[in-house]
């Protein structure tokens, strides 16, 4: 073979092995994001937002489909369900990824039937009292917990519910005996404890941040490992339990046996996303902050937060009735 035809052999190869290489990249067409829980709540939210960031980035749309129910683990179980192909991913979250598995039987295991791909955001959570109650301090009301067992009550989402959990948690920690009344979503509640119907209950900071600066609620203390600068004065629960640190969190995961490729892109154009101003703006404007991290970081912890709440969840006998 001549120097020329051996140039040409080469350049139709290589022109071959191009287009063959292509054709392999993921993503090839458009991405189902389920979001398991309804329109207009944080998961959804925060689903919608990358699917906007997303789709010009991999050059395929990326679609938001709510499927919504026990706690999340409708949509859950039909990413569980779905091919694990790279095109349907799901948004996971602190209820159906680390509490339910404890809390309801469940027909998979997050762990097992799932890959963590990448988490995305946190969001803190802050402990309101009505203005009537004589505390102004975590200190001042377990005290008065401790004086009266039982006769301070506090609000939540629901039995489960990551509010419901934060409060047992420092229940347990306080030793203190307050009494749980939940209700069908935070909103309800939080009427009520402005309405002074109930004692007190946990709520994001964005959402709560209003109430508390009309003085419908008064901050006593904020979930998170670091005091919240949109609330420097109010104390975290660790400076009074230390070792109490509660966050809610959301991150992508996808069916097991996902290509490792589309895990891998995922990951990496999420993290990019995730230290972008512009989009860390967005998140903030949402009451959440960018959790970056790897898929095996994603893993730790879920693995850590399921078992942390499942043995609240036991030691506190907590069941759906």
């Amino acid at each position: 073979m001549t120097t020329r035809r051996l140039l040409l052999s080469l350049a139709a190869g290589t022109a071959l092995a191009g287009p063959a290489h292509a054709q392999g990249e993921w993503p090839q067409r458009s991405i189902r994001m389920i979001s398991p829980f309804p329109p207009g709540g944080a998961a959804d939210l925060l689903a919608r937002a990358l699917a906007e960031e997303l789709t010009p980035i991999l050059r395929q749309s990326v679609v938001v489909e709510n499927r919504t129910g026990a706690g999340g683990s409708v949509g859950t179980e039909a990413a569980v369900r779905s091919p694990p192909d790279g095109y349907t991913m799901v948004m996971g979250s602190t209820g159906p990824m680390a509490i339910n598995p404890s809390l309801i039987r469940l027909a998979y295991d997050p762990e097992r039937d799932l890959v963590p791909v990448v988490p995305v955001a946190a969001v803190a959570s802050v402990l309101v009292v009505h203005p009537s109650v004589n505390a102004r301090t975590l200190p001042e009301l377990l005290a008065l917990a401790r004086a009266e067992p039982g006769k301070l009550n506090y609000g939540s989402s629901g039995i489960g519910s990551a509010q419901h959990l934060f409060m047992e948690l420092v229940k347990q920690q306080a030793n203190v005996d307050i009494a749980h009344i939940p209700y069908r979503g935070t909103g309800p509640a939080m009427v009520d404890t402005v309405g002074g119907r109930l004692t007190m209950m946990f709520d994001t900071t964005p959402t709560a941040l209003p109430h508390i600066r009309d003085g419908r609620v008064r901050a006593i203390a904020v979930t998170a490992g670091r005091r919240d600068p949109a609330l420097p004065d109010v104390p975290t629960i660790g400076e009074t339990l230390p070792g109490y640190e509660a966050l809610g969190w959301y991150g992508i995961l996808a069916p097991a046996g996902t290509p490792a490729a589309a895990v891998d892109r995922m990951s990496r154009e999420v993290n990019a996303l995730l230290t972008r101003p512009e989009f860390v703006a967005k998140l903030a404007a949402q009451g959440v902050e960018p959790l970056p991290g790897t898929p095996s970081e994603f893993a730790a912890l879920i693995s850590r937060d399921r078992a942390r709440w499942g043995e609240v969840i036991r030691r506190g006998g907590i069941r759906l009735d």
